[in-house]
């Protein structure tokens, strides 16, 4: 790793998806991965929400600079261990707190304010967290239910296949599919009926063809066969 004392890349700036949710350019920190901000008045909370961690670039930084100045510290809500990128570099300058599951914290050492959760965590009303195993040991999903707020941040328990199109995928980086099938059949049972309306992944979102959320997100969860998917012998 280069000195902290290096200066970052200038990178680009996060795009505004919709009001209050802004999505970051693809990190190599994280294989091309997607980070989020859902700010602090689009969820009501004291500070803003960043899902994964950004490229430590400059024009990221910029950005969480200029709404620590308006809002405050906020938290880093890391969804897998493919998220954490430079997670210590861009604490340090923020000042940010740190929230991952218990298992994949061990990751981070060095890291200030970082808290662990197991099973479950709630950050607010209608704002909770997920262990969802099996893309890593310690993979989770962030969902966002309050006032005209509907959305699942779900890591990447499922990534794009196709246009307006997730599902979970076998990789060689997965940790164990059976669980993360099993994660998903969780999920289903553990969102509110209907929800949620969209769901942004925090895998490379190249194969939605321009799209950033994928609408109808609680019809999408229903419709995945999973038994089709399932190890042989299961």
């Amino acid at each position: 790793m280069a000195p902290l004392s290096q200066p970052p890349e200038s990178g680009r700036p996060p795009q505004l998806v919709r009001p209050g949710l802004w999505l970051f350019a693809p990190s190599r920190d994280s294989q091309g991965g997607s980070s989020w901000l859902l700010e602090a008045g689009a969820w009501g909370g004291r500070g803003d929400l960043l899902v994964d961690c950004p490229g430590f670039t400059q024009a990221n930084l910029d950005c969480l600079q200029r709404r620590t100045a308006e809002v405050g510290p906020g938290t880093i809500v890391l969804t897998s261990r493919e998220g954490h990128g430079r997670c210590r570099r861009i604490q340090e300058a923020l000042g940010w707190s740190v929230l991952v599951q218990e298992q994949e914290a061990y990751l981070l050492p060095g890291v200030r304010a970082c808290t662990s959760f197991g099973s479950e965590h709630t950050l607010a009303p209608g704002v909770a967290l997920l262990w969802t195993p099996g893309p890593t040991p310690g993979a989770c999903v962030l969902h966002v239910h309050t006032g005209a707020l509907d959305g699942l941040f779900c890591g990447r328990l499922l990534v794009p296949t196709g246009p307006s199109a997730l599902a979970p995928l076998a990789t060689a980086r997965t940790f164990h599919w059976g669980r993360q099938l099993a994660s998903v059949e969780r999920l289903r049972r553990w969102l509110p009926a209907g929800s949620p309306a969209w769901i942004a992944s925090g895998a490379g979102l190249g194969a939605l063809r321009g799209d950033k959320l994928v609408m109808g997100g609680a019809a999408l969860l229903a419709g995945l066969d999973l038994a089709s998917l399932a190890p042989a012998g299961r």
